[in-house]
């Protein structure tokens, strides 16, 4: 079995290994790059990411929530009213269930949203434009791969809520 075919699950291929440290370090200079514009915001990566789950699906039930994030309802709960109390999320009653409350991202939800990601925009701009066309067309074709892996991807099951902090 060679070590190029998609998809192989073994332990012994230095390629992954490679990309994986490859990526993280990327992941840890991008933070390292936000980090000082991002303090600017008044949310903590918590609070973004619960913004950015509700916003993906547009509605949530308190429940959805805890299980997208792996968290029990109540730390849901406390996370969505800090951000309803800073104006980023609502709630409001669910008409099929009225024990239920439905909890969507605002007007001012979105436009932060829209701040981190002209923020991650700008800094990825910049990265890019300091690279040479050759290494671009390398990093675009990496990115269309990944990009397809994402796409090629199963649908990722929810952690059961309590499994993992906030």
């Amino acid at each position: 079995m060679p070590d190029s075919k998609p998809g192989a699950q073994r332990p012994d291929r230095p390629a992954l290994v490679r990309a994986l440290a490859a990526m993280e370090t990327f992941q840890q200079r991008l933070m390292a790059l936000h980090s000082t514009e991002f303090a600017t915001l008044d949310i903590t990566m918590a609070q973004a990411k619960l913004l950015y789950v509700v916003a993906t699906a547009g509605e949530l039930s308190m429940s959805e929530i805890a299980a997208r994030l792996g968290v029990t309802i109540s730390t849901s709960s406390g996370a969505v009213e800090r951000l309803v109390e800073l104006g980023l999320l609502a709630r409001s009653d669910d008409p099929n269930n009225r024990r239920q409350v439905r909890v969507s991202i605002t007007e001012t939800g979105s436009a932060t949203l829209g701040q981190l990601r002209e923020l991650n925009d700008r800094h990825i701009r910049s990265l890019l434009e300091s690279i040479g066309d050759d290494e671009l067309d390398i990093v675009e074709r990496a990115t269309r791969i990944m990009a397809q892996a994402i796409s090629d991807a199963p649908t990722p099951t929810p952690i059961p809520a309590g499994t993992r902090g906030s």
